[in-house]
């Protein structure tokens, strides 16, 4: 007889065991009826991917046990990497630490050239009895270490309205080149010996226009050495244009002066005088005409003999034409009469016939005045002059000429002292 197989009971299920303990459910069916085997409760495994291989051996314990994050820890590394210094690289560090040390070097030096800027004006001033500080400018980089060789490359001196005589300089230009300092460092500099300087001085014509006694003559440029005067004078009451010629002469290279010469004093439409000698009173062309068309003024010239002669009329053809009015227009309407009536000199005239002279329409109390005042006392109404100061007596003044806006000399020295340099 063959032994039945025998079916190995199945491993008991703690949840069946935990439904028995549980009370019944009292909305069950308590009723009969087959009673069905519930079914097995599959228990629920969750997995995880496998993490990957690690290099350590399965046998060594796991020393990277799970514990809770640290919060505090992981903020702090969050704002370390959030640093806009963190990625910066050190040599891009270094670079900006030296532009600030150059930056604040050269600060430091510039400031120390303000400074002695500053200083050289007040001596400057002092030195040349200045009414204003002059303008210095020292040249170079960088300017300390010139102070410690005590040799400054270039320094640019200005100096406005400088007085000079009767005017003054518009300006002062100067740069000096190679200047030796002498005296101990850092503030006992007593002076210095510029090496070379070259510069130049201006006199304005608005300064001119202005400051001379003549304020309504006006100067303008003649040509590359000489300038012209033109405007007004007033003489015995009576306002007369005068227009002259001022040239340019140097004076032992340390002044310049003016020789007025060329002047003419206009009656406007009568007649022109010019002072000096040689020169004398003589009719305008519009004068000169009239005198020729008109028989009254005409005959009166013709009366004073030596005017006769000099207009080159013979005794006979004057007593002629003082007889018969056809032969005096015929005398008087020649073409050569007018052109030789505005060459006449009337000045003689005007001081032994003084009726003459009104016959023609000339006032003879001004001409009288005229012919007293001497020739320097117009002259000097525009003649200018400039020197330089005595405390600049080793300047030379140079190359003198005249441009559109005033007149300029140029200005030039060797192994100038200044101050203290013993």
């Amino acid at each position: 007889m063959r032994t039945p197989t025998r079916i190995p009971s199945r491993p008991p299920n703690p949840y069946e065991e935990l439904a028995e303990l549980a009370d019944p459910d009292p909305l069950a069916d308590p009723g009969p009826g087959p009673q069905t085997e519930p079914l097995p409760l599959i228990p629920l495994r969750l997995t995880y991917p496998e993490a990957e291989p690690d290099a350590k051996s399965d046998a060594e314990p796991d020393d990277d046990a799970w514990s809770p994050p640290n919060h505090r820890r992981s903020k702090r590394g969050r704002r370390r990497r959030r640093s806009p210094f963190a990625a910066v690289p050190r040599a891009l560090k270094l670079l900006v630490a030296l532009v600030l040390c150059a930056g604040i070097l050269v600060l430091a030096d510039r400031c120390a050239q303000m400074y002695a800027e500053k200083q050289a004006q007040q001596k400057l001033q002092q030195e040349l009895h200045l009414a204003a500080a002059p303008q210095v400018d020292i040249h170079g980089f960088p300017f300390l270490t010139q102070v410690l060789e005590k040799r400054l490359q270039r320094v640019d001196v200005t100096v406005p309205h400088v007085a000079a005589d009767r005017v003054s300089l518009a300006e002062v230009r100067a740069s000096a080149h190679d200047i030796r300092l002498t005296g101990s460092l850092p503030k006992a500099i007593r002076g210095a010996v510029v090496g070379d300087l070259d510069g130049e001085v201006r006199l304005s014509f608005d300064d001119m226009n202005r400051e001379l006694a003549a304020s309504q003559v006006r100067f303008s440029r003649h040509d590359d050495h000489a300038v012209d005067a033109d405007g007004k004078l007033t003489i015995a009451g009576q306002e007369l244009r005068v227009r002259a010629q001022a040239r340019l002469q140097l004076s032992g290279g340390h002044s310049l002066s003016t020789n007025v010469d060329d002047m003419s004093l206009d009656l406007p439409g009568i007649a022109t005088y010019r002072p000096g000698k040689g020169k004398g009173l003589t009719l305008h062309h519009e004068t000169a005409e009239r005198i020729s068309r008109d028989a009254a003024r005409a005959k009166a010239l013709l009366s004073v003999p030596a005017l006769a002669e000099r207009l080159g009329v013979s005794r006979a053809d004057v007593a002629a034409a003082l007889q018969s009015e056809e032969k005096l227009h015929r005398l008087t309407g020649a073409p050569l009469f007018v052109e030789k009536l505005t060459r006449l000199n009337l000045i003689d005239a005007a001081v032994d016939h003084p009726w003459l002279l009104r016959k023609l329409g000339i006032d003879p109390h001004l001409i009288a005045a005229l012919t007293h005042i001497r020739p320097p006392e117009l002259t000097d109404r525009l003649a200018f002059s400039f020197s330089l100061p005595k405390e600049a007596h080793d300047l030379q003044l140079r190359d003198v000429r005249v441009d559109k806006d005033g007149i300029r000399a140029t200005l030039s020295a060797a192994d100038v002292p200044v101050g203290k340099t013993g």
